[in-house]
């Protein structure tokens, strides 16, 4: 497996991945809402890294670096329990010693059963639209998680 940057060249098999990625996970939506270019629209100004095996894209993690939030992370719906998740996470600069964030959606239960098995703690709760979420984030960071969740 190969763990580096997007490409410009990386762009229709991003899109095409993120399409069936939520289409197969996301069961909360309606799949015929998602479209190619959503991928553009939920990416733009972020920092997308790729996992490949081979020549062929098995997943990515996109970050929205100004605050280490990881906005996405995709793997390819065939390649789903190989270790692509984990290898996209300890891939992102300072994994050991940076706090990142997400959101991940509560009725998600196999990706927050994932994302706490691999470092992430609950440190608040919220609601976008219909649905409820879990604002998680990496339990080592550069303060304490006390310190965190006043600020």
């Amino acid at each position: 497996m190969i763990i580096r940057p997007a490409e410009p060249r990386d762009l229709p098999d991003l899109r095409n991945l993120f399409l069936r990625s939520r289409r197969a996970a996301f069961f909360w939506e309606v799949p015929s809402t998602f479209v190619l270019e959503d991928f553009d629209t939920e990416t733009n100004g972020e920092a997308i890294t790729i996992s490949a095996d081979n020549d062929r894209l098995t997943g990515f993690i996109s970050v929205w670096q100004p605050s280490n939030f990881i906005h996405h992370l995709h793997v390819d719906p065939r390649y789903v329990g190989r270790g692509i998740g984990r290898s996209l996470l300890s891939s992102l600069p300072g994994w050991k010693s940076v706090r990142y964030q997400l959101k991940c959606v509560s009725a998600n239960r196999g990706a927050l059963a994932f994302y706490l098995a691999n470092g992430f703690v609950e440190v608040g709760q919220g609601k976008a639209g219909n649905h409820e979420y879990r604002l998680l984030e990496t339990a080592i960071g550069t303060g304490s998680m006390e310190a965190s969740k006043a600020g």
